[in-house]
């Protein structure tokens, strides 16, 4: 009874997790493919309570999906840039338009000098080149300013 009590006071207080299921988000960020099993025993419940945790996370939106995490340049995709999208115009509902382009893997309407700020994954610069005039015939886009990452010193999950 006390615990439940707890948990509903956290819940209500603005963070909807407690430490179990941040215990269980960082685990699963490590190797989404543990068992329930597997991670009921790291943070101290059973199977079925684990379960019950992770779907919960699920139907609240606080887990999103579960993937792989993939070498970029193990599948051709070895070339990363962010690109910072000017525009003569509003283009913070242009993201299905964004979204059509594949090699364009997250795109973010951001403060500033630009509109939009994208990252960008391909085999080789030349096929960058490609992606950045699809982007400028982009209604509204009216330049577009390319980094190209020379080499990455690490990449972190949202620490939960």
């Amino acid at each position: 009874m006390q615990n439940e009590i707890r948990q509903i006071k956290l819940f209500t207080e603005g963070d909807p997790l407690d430490d179990v299921d941040r215990q269980l988000l960082a685990l699963l960020q490590e190797d989404a493919s543990r068992s329930y099993a597997a991670l009921g025993q790291a943070v101290g419940l059973s199977a079925g309570a684990t379960h019950e945790r992770v779907r919960k996370l699920r139907e609240r939106g606080v887990i999103r999906r579960t993937t792989v995490d993939v070498d970029p340049a193990a599948i051709g995709r070895g070339v990363l840039a962010f690109v910072m999208v000017e525009s003569t115009r509003w283009v913070g509902d242009s993201g299905e338009r964004f979204a059509a382009v594949p090699e364009i893997q997250e795109a973010h309407v951001i403060a500033g000098s630009a509109s939009v700020l994208l990252k960008v994954r391909t085999a080789t610069t030349q096929q960058l080149q490609d992606v950045l005039r699809r982007v400028y015939a982009i209604e509204g886009v009216s330049g577009t300013q390319a980094t190209v990452v020379l080499e990455t010193f690490f990449e972190r999950p949202v620490t939960p």
